[in-house]
């Protein structure tokens, strides 16, 4: 009985072992450790949230007439709108920090040449699927957010240290730009009828860009 539960609690135990080196991870970015805690939580709760921006008119869909022998039943078209939202956990609040670390703490030439590598290179991975919305390999952005933030320290275009914060601000904003807003107009043309930035295809990068920027620092 006591193996069986062991074997049980193991997820949970990698759950919480993960919980605890993001909350690290973002607190090596300047939170404190209870502050760094509270908005892992809000991005990870944050992710079931979609706030609504805009409606636009996405099409119109066309009921037929349905004959019977002495009356004849008119349904009207029905006329089918996209939701245009921004996800919470994966855009809103990731935003939010990365524009007060950008104020804040690194420096805007260096952040600005490695969101660019970010932006194109997330652009180039996106790839649009029917009923779903952007999807892409959630390692990418993290891991080109490094590389950039890395290479920014070792020209000597960004003073030592800043490796962190400017992955950090580059992935997150990186990877909104490149694989949302590039490819608005295609999300646009999916036909489903919630449009999320920072959703589900972009929200397991974004998130990993936290704690992988973090042990850069």
């Amino acid at each position: 009985m006591p193996f069986i539960l062991l074997i049980l609690m193991i997820p949970f135990l990698l759950m919480l072992l993960f919980y605890n080196v993001a909350a690290f991870s973002f607190a090596r970015l300047g939170l404190s450790p209870y502050g760094a805690f509270l908005f892992l939580t809000a991005c990870v709760i944050g992710s079931l949230i979609n706030i609504p921006l805009s409606r636009r008119r996405a099409g119109t869909l066309e009921r037929r007439a349905l004959p019977f022998p002495l009356l004849f039943f008119y349904y009207p078209p029905v006329v089918q709108e996209q939701v245009i939202c921004i996800n919470v956990g994966g855009a809103g609040l990731p935003v939010l920090f990365s524009l007060y670390l950008l104020f804040v703490r690194v420096p805007l030439e260096p952040t600005l040449i490695a969101f660019l590598l970010v932006a194109v290179v997330a652009k180039l991975m996106a790839r649009i699927q029917p009923g779903v919305g952007i999807v892409m390999p959630a390692f990418i952005p993290p891991l080109v957010a490094a590389a950039a933030a890395l290479l920014m320290e070792i020209t000597g275009l960004a003073p030592p240290g800043q490796a962190a914060p400017i992955a950090y601000v580059a992935g997150t904003i990186g990877t909104l730009v490149g694989a949302d807003l590039m490819n608005w107009r295609a999300m646009q043309n999916l036909g489903v009828q919630v449009v999320s930035i920072g959703g589900a295809g972009v929200f397991d990068g974004i998130f990993l860009v936290g704690i992988i920027a973090a042990f850069l620092g």
